[in-house]
Parts: C-alpha cells; structure tokens; sequence
C-alpha cells in the first residue's frame, strides 16, 4: 500500500463516520438534473507527504499524471487561463466560448508586480527567492485575489502555495517543503490529483533551484464528499492497494520554464481499475 493509499483511506473513512451533512441547507452546486449536490464534509483536514520517501500517487484507482502535469503546467509555467492551451477536457465546463476560464488561476500567477528587485509575476518570485534568498518565510503564491473574483468564472479552490527550505542533519544540501492551501477539495474527484499536481511542482522547484525533496503538507478547510459519491468511494476505500509508482523528471531541465510531459517518467504504476463517469457537480 502506498501511503498515499493509506492517508486517503483514513481521510475517507474519517469523513463518512464523522462529517457534517450539509443536506437542507443552500448550497450553490447543483448535479446536471438541477437538484442540489449535498456533501458530507470534514473541516481542516492535514495531510502531509514526505516526497524524499515516494511519490504520493493513489493506487486503489489510477491517477492520470501526465494530464495532471500538464495541467499544473498549464497554471503555472504556460500561466494560461484558456482552456486551448490545454490537453485535458477538465476546465470545460467553467469556460466561455472563447475558452478563458476569466482571470483566474493561471493568469493571477502572470500578473506582474513591483518588487524592490524589479517587476516580477509570482512564479518568477518564488524562483528568485529560492535562489536568491532562501531561507526566507515569505516566500509563497496567492491566486484568491479579491478585486478579480468577479471575473473568475470559478474562485480558486487550491489557492496558494507557500515554499520554506530546511537543511537535514549532517548535510549542507538544502531541502525545499511546501505547503498547499486549499480552500475546498472533492476528494473523489480531485484529492489526489491535486496532491499529485503539486508534488510535481515541488519537484520541478526543486530541482531548478538545486534542492532535495522535503515535504508537501495539504491543507483542506473543506474536504467534503459529494452524496452522489459516498457509494463510489466507499467500494474505492475497500480494494487492494499496490506501492507507490516510482515518479521522476528528466534531471536534465535546469530551466523550470523548459519543462514538458515528456519530461515526466512514471514506472511500476499499477492500480485498481478506473471509476468511470463520476457525476461532477458544477
């Protein structure tokens, strides 16, 4: 069993038993027939992943990480927020005809501010610091920008980043950690694939800025549960699980902007089968 498997069982079944319905009250989601997505939901939830010991990759059911590579590229390093620029179908259903997604995520990681050191977006920041100033605790992202929430055609659910770099006894080498703010968080549908994105990310950083691998804290102030998904994820939590796939990137990419998919290798990946046609509530 990977400890992935492990973290989302326990964070699963934690739920289920012990979380709050939301049944009654007027909630914004609604399932395709118009009828209103309940969850249960559990508040502030913390799950942390060491990566320097394994890819943090769900194996009871497979986690596609090229498109989730592609997609964490696509916010991050292509900075977009049309749905052209991407491989996957995920964002779809939040975009306009044109495909923009408004001016969410990706294009509040491009916006250029002004630093003492120059004008600087907020990815670019976090690569100037780590090199330049890395034992700094300021050193993080933030997309839930206020003045723009009006023209996000969906607020920002994983919203920010914050990077802090430690050394590990009897070695010089430095080690980057983060942390992933996540403001809500269907755990069916996207717990781990966001967990995988980001551990992705943690590594490309890390390895353009010549660093180890630390850890990937996640924290959820909403990890809910969609009612349409309890029985899914009850047969889900139920399966045999395999260890963790063996996760790396190309060591050559030196650039954090020169990285592809191609770049990202995954062996000994194997799983239980896929569930097929989850309801998304919109």
């Amino acid at each position: 069993m990977s400890y992935a498997d492990k973290v989302f069982i326990e964070m699963c079944r934690d739920i289920i038993d012990n979380g709050v319905s939301t049944e009654g009250e007027k909630v914004r989601p609604r399932w395709e027939d118009g009828s209103p997505a309940y969850t249960v939901k559990r508040f502030g939830v913390v799950n942390r992943y060491d990566l320097s010991r394994e890819f943090p990759a769900l194996t009871l059911r497979r986690t596609a990480l090229k498109s989730a590579f592609d997609e964490i590229l696509w916010i991050w390093q292509k900075k977009s927020n049309n749905i052209h620029d991407l491989h996957s179908h995920i964002w779809d259903s939040w975009a306009d005809a044109d495909g923009s997604i408004g001016k969410a995520y990706g294009y509040q990681l491009g916006v250029k501010h002004q630093y003492k050191e120059g004008m600087m977006d907020q990815v670019d920041r976090v690569l100037y610091d780590l090199k330049n100033n890395p034992y700094s605790r300021r050193i993080m992202t933030n997309i839930y920008v206020h003045q723009d929430l009006h023209a996000m055609n969906l607020y920002p659910c994983a919203y920010s980043m914050t990077f802090n770099v430690t050394t590990r006894p009897g070695s010089d080498r430095l080690v980057l950690n983060a942390i992933l703010n996540q403001r809500s968080n269907d755990v069916l549908a996207a717990n781990n694939w966001n967990v995988c994105q980001y551990a992705l990310l943690l590594m490309m950083i890390a390895q353009v800025s010549d660093m180890e691998l630390g850890e990937l804290v996640h924290v959820i102030a909403d990890a809910h549960i969609y009612d349409r998904h309890i029985p899914l994820v009850e047969e889900l939590i139920s399966r045999p699980a395999h260890d963790a796939p063996k996760v790396r990137l190309n060591p050559e990419i030196r650039n954090f902007y020169d990285f592809t998919v191609e770049d990202l290798k995954v062996e000994d990946y194997v799983t239980g089968p896929q569930i097929k046609n989850i309801p998304i509530a919109v």
